[in-house]
């Protein structure tokens, strides 16, 4: 006989045991999440990737009231007003457009992250549900940033036709 280390999972268990049962849900909860996790990466890309994007086409909708606000209330360290309503702009209707195809997800992710941090820095006067509000988004940024934009994204389909098989990009 062998010793019951070298036994299998299903040799050592009874074929009915509370935990045969416990492993059975937790493969049904693997296949679950790995079928609900790509839209969820997707419904995260998409959501704060619109908020940033609305925000940019609001600014340029009115570009002298932009440029108002960042002469006057919006304090960007180390850039003239005009260059960081610019620069700003910029992030906020191009970052946003890639984070949704998931084209280059992390590196849009980052930007858009470091861009939401010198808004808040950037913005004395910002009320605690408006911190609260970036925070969330921060946070939803990093998922990105650190996870990778998921199965339902360019960056996924074009590394595996690239070849590169199990990357999370």
């Amino acid at each position: 006989m062998k010793p019951s280390s070298q036994l299998s999972t299903t040799q050592a268990l009874p074929p009915s045991g509370p935990l045969q049962k416990a492993l059975g849900l937790h493969r049904v909860a693997l296949r679950v999440f790995a079928f609900v996790t790509p839209a969820l990466d997707l419904g995260i890309r998409i959501l704060i990737g619109l908020v940033f994007v609305q925000s940019g086409l609001t600014k340029l909708a009115s570009w002298s009231t932009t440029l108002a606000l960042f002469h006057g209330e919006y304090s960007v360290p180390l850039l003239p007003p005009t260059l960081a309503a610019w620069m700003g702009t910029a992030a906020e209707v191009g970052f946003p457009v890639f984070l949704i195809l998931g084209l280059g997800s992390r590196y849009a992710a980052f930007g858009l992250f470091i861009f939401n941090i010198v808004a808040v820095i950037s913005y004395p006067d910002l009320s605690a549900v408006g911190l609260k509000d970036h925070q969330y988004w921060g946070l939803f940024l990093l998922v990105t940033l650190l996870h990778g934009p998921g199965k339902l994204s360019l960056d996924y389909l074009i590394s595996h036709w690239l070849g590169h098989g199990n990357t999370r990009r």
